[in-house]
């Protein structure tokens, strides 16, 4: 029997020698990266001192000034000066003595519109100089002047003040307020919340214009007037009152005058359109006041009076609206033209008559002293035409 043959090993393949390979690849590395920052220019590679040398400070960043100049800047430079506030002191007593003292109740905002003959003029508001024993003008820059009232409006919240013109540089230019766009831009300029707040601009847009505000002078309840406005989403806060809506033109096409202020209610503000500010401003300053023609009678509106009493009126069913006459001046144009006691006053110059705020506006607005007026009433139950010649005064 042969004998087996020996066994010999089955010889392994050589694997490839790891280290090495991982060292070259290492090595590979390294010098790419040596390349990369030797042909690199230096000036690209970022600095970092406070890495490179932890025992120095960190460099400043380079601070960069540009002056910015839009068309919004340049109307604030040009008309911020001619923005004024408007102090309102009066004599108080004082709650713990009988002594009595000079205190500010309130404060709002001003334009210089005029400047001529040593004296400059301001327009504000009717309510920020009401009652003012002293006015107190403060201008852009900080510094005061003593303004003395030249007149105010009740019925428009107009008044202007004057002052020696000392300390003025530049007046506003009235634009034409009739001309604006809704979504034009538009600058508010006044003291909201009083002179802490001098100066302060807002931006907007014309919201709406022609719109009709009803205010109540008296805080009776009952609407006494109409207010024509301009509505704007621009910031109007109290203590703007009296200061200055201007256009991309920097003229003033407005008279900031009230906001409506209540929590449901934002982005709604203003102001007294200059073309109809404009003709009540030189009244009060020509005269101290705005003379406005009136008939000389005391009226009532017809849906105010119970229905039990209208029955005398001896009014057509289909009259549901008018003014009635109270009473009757002596002499009065009323009492000239033959009005009667209980006349139910339902159109004036072919305009309808609806209350007494058509009947004052109208009156108001529309006519002046010395004109004829034609009047439509109906008189136990008949329709009676009168006209008048309309005289000045304080009532209707």
């Amino acid at each position: 029997m042969k004998q087996m043959d020996e066994l010999k090993p089955i010889p392994r393949k050589r694997k490839p020698n790891q280290t090495g390979a991982f060292l070259a690849g290492i090595i590979g590395v390294i010098i790419g990266a040596l390349l990369v920052w030797i042909l690199t220019p230096t000036d690209k590679l970022p600095q970092n001192n406070s890495v490179l040398n932890n025992d120095k400070q960190p460099s400043q960043q380079e601070q960069v000034n540009f002056d910015i100049h839009t068309d919004i800047t340049d109307i604030v430079d040009q008309v911020a000066n001619t923005v004024v506030g408007v102090t309102n002191l009066q004599t108080v007593k004082d709650i713990w003595s009988s002594d009595e003292m000079t205190r500010e109740t309130g404060t709002g905002s001003g334009v210089i519109y005029k400047k001529e003959n040593g004296k400059a003029y301001i327009v504000s508001n009717h309510h920020v100089v009401e009652n003012a024993e002293i006015l107190e003008i403060t201008f852009d820059d900080g510094t005061k002047a003593e303004g003395r009232l030249v007149g105010s409006d009740m019925w428009t919240d107009l008044a202007v003040i004057e002052i020696d013109d000392d300390s003025v540089e530049n007046v506003a230019a009235f634009g034409n307020s009739d001309l604006l766009k809704r979504g034009e831009t538009v600058i508010a300029i006044g003291n909201p919340l009083g002179l802490g707040f001098s100066g302060s601009v807002t931006v907007g847009v014309v919201s709406g214009k022609d719109r009709s505000i009803p205010i109540d002078f008296n805080h009776d309840g009952r609407v006494d007037w109409h207010a024509d406005v301009l509505q704007t989403d621009a910031a109007i806060n109290p203590g703007n009152s009296g200061g200055a809506l201007i256009n991309l033109a920097g003229e003033l096409i407005g008279i900031n005058s009230m906001k409506i202020s209540q929590e449901t209610v934002e982005g709604i503000g203003l102001a007294i359109p200059i073309n109809l500010a404009a003709p009540i401003i030189d009244k009060l300053e020509r005269y101290g006041e705005v003379v406005r023609p009136t008939m000389g009678v005391t009226l009532i509106d017809l849906s105010s009076i119970p229905a039990q009493q209208q029955v005398v009126l001896n009014l057509p069913n289909d009259v549901k609206e008018g003014v009635v006459v109270n009473e009757i001046v002596p002499n009065s144009p009323a009492d000239v033209a033959g009005v009667k006691r209980y006349d139910v006053v339902i159109e004036m110059d072919g305009e309808r008559i609806t209350d007494m705020i058509t009947l004052r506006k109208h009156l108001y607005n529309e006519k002046e002293v010395g004109d004829t007026m034609t009047m439509k009433v109906y008189r136990e139950g008949k329709l009676v035409e009168i006209n008048m010649t309309l005289e000045d005064g304080t009532t209707f």
